[in-house]
């Protein structure tokens, strides 16, 4: 449980600056800050993902709450108008906590009421509840009623919605049931509750504001729609219960609702390691990046913006699911991205609207391969891989041998070459207009790491399988990768790899790509190199936050990752500090400085994180942090590779302590 003071809820910029983030499994979620003030354009109470787990629509924005005491109204809502937050109803809140969904204390005039939100799994659906606190019914004044304005946005979540003339005013009531479809071209919205009083005047609800929006330079005003009211008796009923969905739910489903998902979740907390409560907060928070496609499974890389990236999935599938012994979840992932394999690569994005997937990265391809490895260091399951995955993976390496987009091929050293003019295809892949921000054209060092890898994991495969050719040629080519990477990749003047060699060029930037060829399992680096390459990480790139992209001794540095789009798309990898780095850098530590001497200091590492969990999007981790300090949290509220890599990196490598494996369950 996580808990916030009234000290923290009745200073706005405290507030503000505080999340919290509730998923449905489809890609759908609902967040707001822990005062239910939108500061973003991706706050709402159901984004929901209409072709899952992407075409996601803020739906519903949020409730507008009034409690009512013998006849004198308390506005509980807070909204962001130009120059003032109106109503202020964070000074009516008295406490929010995660327990485990988001739960909001009001305290009004000795009446207490509290209010949980929680959306249903595999549904397009929020369930919210007020509750009237226990009391003697003779101390309640004589009227407590709760009036509840839903305010609608209709809208691509990428954008915001403004008054119009073409929004469709009509509510209709069926069953107990009342829906709005303002637009024909999108679902209509239905919400079930309690007994209540309802009052179909609607009303457009004008110039909102959202600040972090206004901060990145992007659109951040808004106008939402009011298309009714619900007036509910609080003194009679002591609740009022509120499903907002895509289909109509039967208000009665809401109590078994709740009480699903808290079995859900505590099933999940039962599965997680029990010696550390980092680690537990973790396991809960990766539960949130596991979603539908189609009849598969996938990863979404971050929250509120992003979809499934094929990099991003490969390289927190061993954290979200392996370390979390979701193994059928992860098998599931795999065929599903091993599908749409083309040319030789897995695809990088999948399409807001699921339009066909884009192929523009060499890594994602790469990671592949790892993330086979490691489903089969947990599960033995060759199986699995001979009859689902290895055709897959052979016809991989046969495209990369001969080449395919991008320019993507392998050299007569051995080394995989990639890039073109105008695309950036490793991870540090910040673009704007023309500008390629990072462009690493030619062998980039993480890239050669990956290639050798893939091509030891093939190796064994080929020997488990009995493919003798394939096992020797590939070994060999292995080696011959082995042998030009350590001819050419090491900088002696700075102690360190260089990050990109092209032709006679080495990029000399003190870069932490270098940390993923140390830490894979499969690794070209020597010992003493390693170390050395380590110590250099470690004095200009580490902070308590992960690494950051560029040592700030660089004329490139950027501290700040701020302003307009610009301006942090400049900064995104050229200084931005990044947390999932930190687990492959703690597992190249442990490899190189041994496991009972890095230890000890990997855990103050990872015990540096703690406090961020309730800093920022609460029980999550942030995408990116600055690169100077005091290290701001910045970009995605929570990104599915920053728990995944320090959960794995925990599990495997500091404490070795793994989750619990229940015979049957909803991860099994």
């Amino acid at each position: 449980m996580i808990e916030i003071t009234k000290e923290a809820l009745i200073c706005p910029e405290a507030s503000k600056s505080r999340e919290w983030l509730e998923t449905n499994g489809l890609g759908g979620f609902a967040s707001s800050s822990i005062t239910g003030l939108n500061t973003r354009r991706y706050h709402g109470l159901l984004i929901a993902a209409t072709k899952p787990p992407v075409g996601r629509i803020v739906m519903l924005s949020k409730l507008e709450e009034t409690l009512i005491i013998n006849g004198q109204r308390y506005e509980l809502s807070s909204n962001q108008y130009p120059g003032a937050i109106y109503p202020q109803g964070f000074l009516y809140q008295s406490a929010f906590r995660l327990d485990p969904f988001p739960i909001f204390t009001y305290e009004v005039e000795g009446v207490r009421i509290e209010k949980s939100v929680f959306m249903v799994q595999g549904h397009n659906a929020t369930v919210v509840k007020y509750e009237l606190l226990a009391k003697q019914e003779s101390e309640f004044p004589d009227e407590i009623k709760l009036e509840i304005r839903p305010l609608i946005a209709f809208r691509d979540y990428h954008s915001t919605t403004h008054e119009n003339g073409n929004l469709d005013r009509k509510v209709s009531t069926e069953f107990g049931i009342t829906s709005v479809r303002p637009y024909a071209d999108l679902p209509p919205l239905f919400f079930s509750y309690d007994e209540a009083e309802l009052n179909a005047n609607g009303d457009w609800y004008r110039s909102f504001e959202y600040d972090v929006e206004r901060e990145r330079g992007l659109d951040f005003q808004e106008d939402l729609f009011n298309p009714f009211s619900l007036t509910f008796d609080l003194y009679r009923h002591r609740r009022a219960r509120i499903i907002c969905a895509t289909e109509p739910f039967d208000i009665r489903a809401a109590e078994s609702f709740r009480q699903n998902e808290t079995n859900r979740r505590n099933a999940v907390g039962s599965d997680s390691p029990k010696a550390n409560n980092f680690v537990r907060s973790l396991f809960s928070a990766a539960e949130h990046f596991i979603v539908a496609r189609g009849e598969q499974k996938t990863i979404i890389a971050g929250y509120h913006w992003f979809s499934d990236w094929g990099r991003d999935t490969m390289i927190a599938l061993p954290g979200l699911t392996l370390a979390t012994r979701r193994f059928d979840v992860a098998k599931r992932i795999l065929s599903e991205f091993a599908r749409h394999v083309d040319q030789g690569m897995l695809p990088n994005r999948f399409p807001d609207a699921g339009e066909t997937p884009e192929y523009n990265t060499v890594d994602a391809t790469l990671w592949f391969f790892e993330a086979v490895r490691s489903l089969l260091h947990y599960t033995q399951d060759y199986d699995f891989v001979r009859h689902t995955l290895y055709d897959v993976l052979k016809d991989v390496i046969a495209w990369h041998v001969r080449g395919t987009r991008f320019n993507i091929h392998v050299d007569q050293d051995g080394l995989l070459v990639s890039g073109e003019p105008g695309a950036q295809l490793t991870w540090m892949d910040a673009k704007v207009g023309d500008w390629v921000v990072t462009p690493r054209h030619g062998k980039p060092v993480e890239i050669q790491a990956l290639w050798y890898n893939a091509l030891r994991v093939m190796e064994h495969l080929a020997g488990k399988f009995g493919e003798k050719d394939n096992e020797h040629e590939w070994a060999r080519n292995a080696e011959r990768a082995q042998k030009s990477f350590n001819s050419q990749f090491w900088n002696e003047d700075a102690g360190c790899f260089y990050d990109v060699v092209n032709d006679g060029y080495r990029d000399s930037s003190i870069r932490p790509n270098q940390v993923i060829a140390i830490s894979l399992r499969h690794s070209m680096v020597a010992k003493a190199k390693a170390k050395s390459a380590l110590r250099v990480v470690e004095r200009e790139l580490l902070t308590p936050c992960g690494l950051r992209t560029l040592s700030p001794k660089d004329t490139q540095y950027r501290g700040r990752y701020e302003g307009g789009q610009w301006n942090r798309d400049g900064a995104y990898h050229q200084g931005t500090v990044w947390p999932w780095l930190m687990g492959p850098y703690i597992s190249a530590y442990l490899k190189t400085f041994g496991a009972n001497a890095g230890r000890k200091i990997a855990t103050e590492w990872l015990n540096d994180f703690q406090q961020h969990l309730e800093e920022a999007c609460l029980g999550q981790v942030s995408e990116i942090f600055d690169g100077d300090s005091p290290h701001l949290p910045r970009g995605c509220v929570a990104q599915a590779w920053s728990v995944a890599e320090l959960l794995r990196a925990a599990i495997e490598d500091v404490y070795r302590t793994p989750p619990a494996v229940r015979a049957a369950g909803v991860h099994h």
